[in-house]
């Protein structure tokens, strides 16, 4: 998935002229966080966030609180990038270029988003957690025999496992009952480490 899908366009601006009391009123009239700061010719020039503007004074301009050195991204860089560069940098919104234009930002808030959806945390089903060999094909197995069982797969991930051996794996099903589902995940050399009905 690219930035593009997920990001906020038009997203908010702000001149460097503008005072910090006037960009506080824009971001609690849009409930976001983060202001893009452009200039006359309507280039990024800063980024300031409501917590920059939250520590400055009312009457300061914008422009003295902003960020000037703007990390961004291209609208076709990859989520997993763009949260990559945020972690990297610890910075908590990347703005959206296109050909030296300010199209869009990407926010943690829209990450957190996606993780939400990544991992079903929306949708109601069994969730198992589980440490599972790393062998080709093991995934495979897994979603062959869930959906034997008449199960639907709403969220699969996988992480590091505790050594290179191994992998952990998120899963969540519907409409497969838990107690089944767990048989048959041990059947196939899966330890359980967490289980849950949400």
């Amino acid at each position: 998935m690219l930035v593009v899908e997920r990001m906020t366009r038009p997203p908010l601006t702000v001149t460097g002229a503008a005072t910090v009391e006037e960009a506080l009123s824009v971001l609690t009239e849009h409930k976001q966080r983060h202001l893009s700061v452009l200039d006359a010719e309507e280039t990024l020039v800063g980024i300031v966030s409501e917590k920059d503007l939250l520590r400055a004074r009312r009457e300061e301009l914008v422009e003295t609180v902003m960020t000037r050195e703007v990390v961004t991204v291209t609208e076709y860089t990859t989520l997993e990038e763009a949260a990559r560069i945020m972690a990297d940098h610890t910075i908590s919104s990347l703005p959206v270029m296109r050909d030296g234009k300010l199209v869009g930002i990407i926010t943690e808030t829209d990450l957190f988003h996606i993780f939400l959806e990544l991992m079903g945390g929306r949708e109601e089903g069994v969730r198992l957690t589980m440490l599972v060999p790393e062998e080709r094909g093991i995934l495979a197995s897994l979603t062959s025999e869930i959906a034997q069982m008449g199960g639907n797969i709403l969220a699969l991930s996988t992480f590091m496992g505790e050594d290179p051996t191994n992998r952990t794996v998120t899963v969540k099903v519907s409409g497969a009952p838990t107690d089944k589902l767990i048989a048959v995940m041990e059947a196939l050399g899966m330890e359980i480490v967490d289980e849950r009905d949400e």
